[in-house]
């Protein structure tokens, strides 16, 4: 089997404590702070894909298979509401099978191994590091599911791990539920209608080729400081084969913050635009327009009048920064091989947040990078 790839904190208590911290202390819990910042997710990621250029000359495997051992390699460093650094390598190796009586040689599986450092929010030069993101996700390549559980049976469980730092205690928290990757078998993808209201106007794109990425009860680790917590997930992010883009109508994520209950719903569309010369240059970006509880903030009428002369596709992919959103671009930058898909990509992040508190960036961060096999597949 070949992968392939699409067309492509606050510190933790105890740590810089200030005066402003007794005050709070002694207040009931306040509505988390927003924040409206560019480079809200921001880095870069370099990936390696050797499953494309490191194939079995053994003869033992089915013909076209990467060799024993050939891993895509996503090596990054991002950083998260400017006061959280992820820095490390996500691999991916794939089901490998005989040639001759098609038994498995090797497992299907992702590997995780990330440092985790918090710097201090009035001065960002401090920095400290408190943990890591390790452990491993076998994946059904039958059937796309990534079960973030699983690793518990290799006793490699996928798990957030920080150490103790200052007054903060340690803790383990780890993740479960599944990810349900990109379809096998493509004969089978349904058509989907996505709409959107944007002021007074109502859009909607239809999707020919509709490929879900499914989130069931995924859940996400806290971390990497309390203030981060335990989150469910559910819902859908779509792929559409014929533009590269995708969308969702909802996705869910529930967690509890200072003893309240929280839900938030994305919805939105994450369009992949192609430089003109990409076949030489290797060049496109995702542009990102995802809205936070949107129902919850419809736009006002002063700012539906800009969308009204939209024609319905200019309208149903404009950013409308009256509600809070999450948008920017991710860039690749592509070296390809000798057919037409990439052996590397350079990635550039630099998504920006609108009215957004940090659990919500920081939630969104980690799924996607769950997903980095699927978002980076074609």
């Amino acid at each position: 089997m070949q992968w392939t790839r699409r067309l492509v904190a606050p510190a933790l208590a105890g740590m810089f404590l200030s005066a402003n911290a007794f005050v709070a202390a002694a207040q009931p819990p306040a509505q988390p702070e927003t924040i409206t910042e560019d480079g809200v997710i921001a880095g870069v990621m370099d990936i390696d894909f050797g499953t494309r250029t490191n194939l079995d000359t053994s003869g033992d495997l089915k013909a076209g298979s990467p060799a024993i051992g050939a891993k895509d390699t996503y090596k990054f460093s991002l950083s998260v509401a400017k006061t959280t650094e992820f820095a490390g390598t996500v691999t991916r190796q794939p089901n490998l099978y005989t040639k001759n009586l098609g038994r498995r040689k090797q497992d299907a599986l992702l590997t995780y191994s990330i440092d985790l450092a918090l710097f201090n929010p009035r001065d960002l030069k401090q920095k400290r590091n408190v943990g890591k993101w390790v452990g491993t996700v076998p994946i059904d390549t039958a059937s796309g599911a990534y079960d973030l559980a699983g690793g518990k049976a290799k006793e490699s469980p996928l798990r957030i791990s920080v150490d103790a730092v200052g007054k903060a205690a340690a803790f383990v928290d780890n993740f479960g539920g599944r990810l349900i990757g990109k379809a096998e078998k493509k004969d089978s993808l349904a058509q989907y209608t996505f709409k959107r209201v944007v002021g007074n106007k109502t859009t909607q794109i239809v999707v020919k080729k509709s490929d879900p990425m499914r989130f069931e009860n995924l859940i996400l680790a806290k971390g990497p400081s309390e203030n981060y917590p335990r989150t469910t997930v559910t819902g859908r992010l779509d792929y559409d084969y014929e533009t590269g883009n995708w969308f969702t109508d909802g996705i869910r994520f529930t967690y509890n913050l200072d003893g309240k209950d929280v839900e938030d719903i994305i919805t939105g569309s994450i369009k992949w635009v192609e430089d003109p010369d990409r076949v030489a240059n290797g060049k496109g970006f995702y542009e990102f327009n995802l809205r936070f509880n949107e129902a919850k903030n419809k736009s006002g009428s002063s700012e539906a009048a800009a969308f009204e002369k939209m024609s319905d596709e200019e309208a149903f992919f404009a950013v409308d920064n009256s509600v809070p959103c999450l948008t920017g671009r991710v860039t690749y930058v592509d070296s390809m091989g000798s057919g037409d898909l990439p052996t590397s990509s350079k990635v550039t992040f630099a998504l920006n947040a609108n009215k957004l508190t940090k659990q919500q960036v920081m939630n969104f961060f980690k799924l996607w990078m769950l997903a980095v096999g699927p978002t980076n597949d074609e």
